[in-house]
């Protein structure tokens, strides 16, 4: 149940974040920047938010500070993350599932696609030290 807990509280935690930062970086970061400079913006404040709740919520918690439980919080919240990126994606951005993917593809969803794998890695990293 722990796992559970500090996989939602630390996707609530960054996915909150970039909902703050993503119309500074579309209304007004893109036009002047263009895509990839404006995901190249917000990226050291999403990693910073990544790395104060990975460091965070585990403690907050009382999660294991392990390798297995760190590894299972981070991959929990990626799920909750991707769901929550699809759902806003159709929902709000009218675009199909197909489109979404194809964005991967693109040098800002490259991008954006490191920082969703440091995402999920990020709970493992912080705690890497101990």
């Amino acid at each position: 149940m722990r796992i559970l807990t500090s996989a939602c509280l630390y996707f609530l935690i960054v996915f909150g974040v970039g909902l703050l930062l993503g119309p500074v970086r579309v209304l007004w970061l893109e036009p002047s920047l263009g895509k990839t400079a404006a995901v190249a913006v917000e990226a050291p404040f999403l990693l910073a938010a990544m790395m104060v709740a990975a460091w965070m919520v585990p403690k907050w918690t009382g999660l294991n500070i392990n390798v297995g439980p760190l590894a299972a919080m981070g991959i929990g919240a990626l799920i909750l993350q991707q769901i929550a990126d699809f759902a806003v994606a159709i929902g709000l951005r009218g675009m199909s599932v197909s489109e979404q993917l194809a964005s991967f593809a693109t040098p800002e969803g490259l991008f954006y696609l490191a920082l969703v794998i440091v995402f999920a890695a990020m709970p493992v990293l912080v705690h890497l030290r101990r």
